[in-house]
């Protein structure tokens, strides 16, 4: 065999692996997307298609500030989306029955505000469908959004959720509102740089409560409407 036939050989050879790899990179991918899209959605901001936003407040302790909030959407006509522990369901269900009397829609911030990413698929389990029997127990609402406390998951806590019918919702907006009590700063965390589809995480702090009517004017001042977390991912 002389050279040129042999590096011919090389040649083609070479193609062929490279062409063989590309099809099964073809193969995998879409395939591992489509799982991971499925069965691992997480959800840091909503559809940003539409000038929707949301005000998400994670409720686990008082009650101090609760009716005035609800007193200020009902005023406003805005419905929105409250994540509540099941400690606090416990302790405060007849607020639970007023927030789902004004309408607003009702998430899963777990049962004992556990950080889910060091927890195994039975806990995982027992702090979302616990908190989830508590709440139809008492409103008949089967909630499939779940807010994880602190923010933190892992991929047990997706693939639970997942199984248990739930989608897992974060945020794009921090107000950090229960470690900082100055309402200014609450505004514009909340406010600054709007976009479509934001998912505005608070609580029911004093300083939020106090900065809430400025939130909404502010964010209908610039042509966003304010929805629940369901038309907001939607």
């Amino acid at each position: 065999m002389n050279k040129s036939t042999f590096y011919m050989i090389l040649s083609n050879s070479l193609i062929a692996l490279m062409l063989l790899s590309l099809s099964v990179i073809t193969f995998i991918d879409p395939v591992k997307s489509v799982v991971m899209q499925d069965a691992l959605k997480v959800y840091y901001n909503g559809n940003t298609n539409n000038k929707n936003i949301s005000l998400m407040f994670n409720v686990y302790w008082g009650n101090e500030y609760l009716t005035d909030i609800l007193n200020i959407l009902k005023t406003e006509d805005i419905k929105t989306t409250f994540f509540v522990g099941g400690v606090w369901v416990d302790k405060y269900s007849q607020i639970l029955l007023d927030i789902v009397a004004d309408g607003h829609e009702i998430g899963n911030h777990g049962y004992f505000h556990k950080s889910h990413d060091t927890l195994n698929y039975q806990q995982n389990q027992d702090e979302i469908f616990n908190n989830h029997k508590l709440v139809k127990s008492l409103t008949g609402i089967d909630m499939n959004l779940f807010a994880p406390p602190s923010g933190a998951y892992n991929d047990t806590t997706l693939q639970v959720a997942k199984n248990l019918g739930y989608n897992v919702i974060m945020w794009s907006k921090d107000t950090i509102d229960w470690r900082d009590a100055d309402a200014q700063v609450i505004l514009d965390r909340a406010t600054k740089n709007l976009k479509n589809g934001d998912l505005v995480l608070m609580h029911p702090t004093k300083a939020t409560l106090n900065a809430l009517p400025q939130i909404i004017q502010k964010i209908k001042e610039n042509n966003f409407n304010i929805v629940n977390v369901s038309k907001n991912i939607a």
